[in-house]
């Protein structure tokens, strides 16, 4: 019966999209309806036109505007023209510059596209931008990846869980202007969720955007590049129609911030990690926007530089991807695998695939590395990029787990500590008796505290943030103190 009622909920819901095109997103409606007497001509090969503007009418040059496959400028008028395929284009969008806010409608990010009318000849969209009083310098960005709800219960767990502790993190942030982002897998194909869910991280009380992951597809269909017939139901559609165009972008402060798919998605969840051609190509086009040096943010589902598990999530192009970024200051934000791992390609290419909020789908409160539920915060002041990760229900401080000889059942004889958000940069020392005794030795292996929640059952995941010691026959007490790149320090005290 639910699986019934939630068909009808999407038959529903395909039949009203076309009824919202270029409608205003009922940001900045008073001011639309002014520039609609604003007169922009017709050019012969296009088919979406329109202005941008500020809150006061003004008109605003210089803004990239895009179709999901075309991209233009506006001029000087703030007028734009894009020679859109309106059997393809689904979404015209706007790249917010860094002079103006973000817009939200119920706490979710919204403004920045409409939805184009296929069935006119030619559609005008027009956008209304909000100007910032001061240029923005230092924000928060919080990165979260797979809350993966699979039904009411498991959306109850995000709720009463993940939420509240992001609530709490936001009010300990204080003033800075904050942003979240989801990656991917906002839900575990359940199209009827998306509703409860978008309340849910929209009573955030700050701005949240969202990327598309495998589990956001509607499995009944092939995504839009993998179909025949553009005028039919396709696989993104009803994620698209809940949290915009797939791919987007808009500029904070000093950084760059993207989103795209890098989910080939057919039918019946039949899919490959890697980045579609007209992803690879919108953002090549997105890109040659903004100035070489520029550090950018990019969003994704699937990871591009994991060593662990063979690589077995990553993208199968990521070269390309790779290619396209080289001449840019890049932080990757992943997630997928429900593991924690950082991996930098070059200097300037640092992949975060960070562990997911879901942790190992609900089982419990540890993802399959044994990082715990939770998300990362990123701490951005000009091109300062630090960030820390934030374990559900746990102090910022928690950033690792010590396990006693004998609590480690495959390293019995050793003192072990699971470090989540190490990288090469990061030191882990051991201390006995109060005297230095060097770095604790890294190791592969499967995590305790997932095995544990699994009631003993190992699966076969092993991670490369394990360290281990064996202690000193008699020793009493020993310190574990990690430094992590940024200079930062966090012990435990052990007695034996």
């Amino acid at each position: 019966m639910r699986r019934f009622l939630q068909q009808i909920t999407l038959w529903g819901w395909m039949l009203m999209l076309p009824l919202a095109a270029c409608q205003a997103q009922s940001v900045g409606g008073e001011v639309k309806q002014q520039l609609s007497g604003v007169v922009v001509p017709d050019k012969e090969g296009m088919t979406v036109k329109g202005v941008v503007a500020d809150e006061a009418g003004k008109p605003v040059a210089g803004v990239v505007v895009n179709d999901g496959f075309h991209f233009a400028t506006t001029n000087a008028a703030g007028i734009y023209y894009l020679p859109s395929d309106l059997a393809r284009s689904k979404y015209v969008s706007v790249s917010v510059p860094a002079a103006y806010r973000i817009q939200v409608s119920k706490g979710v990010a919204d403004g920045y596209y409409t939805r184009l009318a296929g069935g006119q000849t030619t559609n005008r969209c027009d956008f209304v931008l909000q100007t910032r009083p001061d240029r923005l310098s230092a924000f928060e960005y919080v990165a979260m990846s797979d809350p993966q709800v699979r039904n009411y219960t498991q959306l109850d767990r995000f709720q009463k869980e993940t939420v509240p502790d992001l609530k709490a993190t936001v009010a300990q942030l204080g003033n800075r202007e904050i942003y979240v982002m989801t990656l991917g897998d906002n839900v575990w194909d359940a199209m009827d969720l998306f509703p409860a869910y978008k309340s849910a991280i929209g009573s955030l009380g700050v701005p949240v955007f969202s990327t598309i992951g495998n589990h956001d597809f509607n499995r009944a269909y092939n995504s839009l590049q993998n179909s025949e017939d553009p005028s039919k139901p396709f696989a993104e559609e009803i994620y698209e129609a809940t949290f915009g165009p797939v791919a987007y972008s808009f500029d904070l402060g000093k950084v760059h911030v993207v989103t795209i798919s890098d989910i080939d998605y057919f039918q019946d969840r039949k899919y490959k990690e890697r980045i579609p051609q007209d992803q690879l190509e919108w953002l090549k086009n997105d890109l040659s926007y903004v100035k070489p040096g520029t550090t950018v943010f990019l969003n994704m589902h699937a990871p591009v530089l994991n060593k662990t598990s063979n690589g077995s999530g990553n993208i199968k192009n990521s070269a390309e991807l790779l290619d396209l970024l080289k001449d840019y200051n890049v932080h990757i934000f992943t997630g997928h695998t429900h593991f924690y791992e950082n991996e930098e390609a070059a200097p300037s290419v640092y992949e975060h695939n960070i562990g997911a909020a879901c942790g190992a789908w609900w089982a419990g409160e540890v993802n399959r590395c044994g990082a715990p539920n939770g998300y990362l915060v990123i701490d951005v002041n000009g091109d300062s990029v630090k960030w820390h990760y934030k374990a559900t229900g746990h102090d910022l401080s928690y950033q690792f787990r010590v396990y006693k000889p004998r609590e480690f059942q495959m390293q019995p004889d050793y003192l072990v500590a699971n470090v989540w958000d190490w990288d090469v940069a990061w030191k882990v020392q051991y201390y006995e008796n109060g005297v230095l005794q060097g770095s604790m030795e890294q190791f592969a292996d499967e995590d305790q505290a997932f095995i544990d929640m699994k009631k003993g059952k190992a699966e076969g995941y092993k991670t490369a943030h394990l360290f281990r010691v064996k202690p000193t026959k008699g020793a009493k007490h020993a310190r574990i103190e990690v430094v992590n790149r940024f200079g930062e320090i966090y012990s435990q005290d052990v007695k034996f």
